[in-house]
């Protein structure tokens, strides 16, 4: 079925702030020093990321080192994986660059409780004991999925929200992918005719639509269905999944 008039996807920034919060692993790379790994990582809403990362990390001695109150050129990457067992589990790279800077030690845990009441992680609980925030001053981001590679500037990505459905996402695809393999066949029909042949399943959601990965012999091919417009709350967002299904009448994605 053709859908003449499919609403605009997320911005590149939204993109990457649902990227951000999604991510399970990530690595802070500083010149001269090996990658880090980062236990906590949290985008903030101006702008700026914290990280945090072990006491003895050669991150934390660059981040003090005299440099006028400017901090050391770094790059954050952060790596968002589907929570299917998919053939290609990578969604998308983000790319955060900018300069990190040593949090003073009279302020990291006021900066842990701030960072905590937008992303409650267990490990906060570890800053100034194993491990120690720093905070990453941003001046690029870019993305990279199936679809290319894009950057936004700074302020696009002050203004930008994560999904509101970011956090109930993952139980959605897996419980769509498990128990409703009619619903996927179903969204399947809005694929081009070349594709229908593989394994298909549910990639990602969103209040602007669906994306499906379609595992062919030839390779993975990513398929985004827009909604006819954005949704806001959980009904809504269950009737419009089953309306670009062609089945409105069926129960939505809720478990029972």
């Amino acid at each position: 079925m053709h859908r003449s008039n499919p609403t605009p996807a997320p911005s590149t920034a939204e993109r990457i702030r649902n990227a951000c919060v999604h991510a399970d692993q990530a690595m802070l790379a500083l010149p001269g020093v090996d990658p880090v790994p980062i236990a906590v990582h949290h985008l903030r809403q101006c702008g700026d990321a914290v990280v945090a990362v072990p006491l003895d990390s050669p991150a934390v001695t660059a981040a003090r080192e005299p440099s006028g109150g400017c901090g050391v050129e770094a790059v954050l990457e952060l790596t968002d994986r589907t929570p299917l067992p998919l053939r290609e589990p990578v969604r998308a790279l983000v790319w955060l660059r900018g300069r990190v800077r040593a949090v003073p030690s009279g302020t990291q845990r006021m900066l842990a409780s701030a960072v905590a009441a937008d992303h409650p992680h267990p490990a906060l609980l570890d800053v100034g004991h194993t491990t120690t925030l720093l905070r990453l001053v941003l001046n690029s981001a870019v993305l990279a999925d199936s679809t290319g590679a894009e950057s936004v500037c700074h302020a696009d990505l002050r203004i930008a929200r994560p999904d509101p459905f970011w956090e109930l996402e993952a139980a959605w695809l897996q419980h769509m992918d498990a128990d409703h393999a009619d619903i996927v066949a179903q969204l399947a029909r809005h694929l081009p005719i070349r594709l229908r042949g593989g394994a298909i399943h549910p990639l990602a959601i969103d209040r602007y639509g669906v994306s499906l990965r379609i595992e062919n012999p030839d390779g993975d091919h990513d398929i985004r269905l827009p909604f006819d417009s954005p949704v806001d709350d959980v009904e809504s967002l269950s009737r419009a999944v089953r309306i670009l299904a062609g089945c409105p009448f069926l129960h939505g994605m809720r478990r029972r």
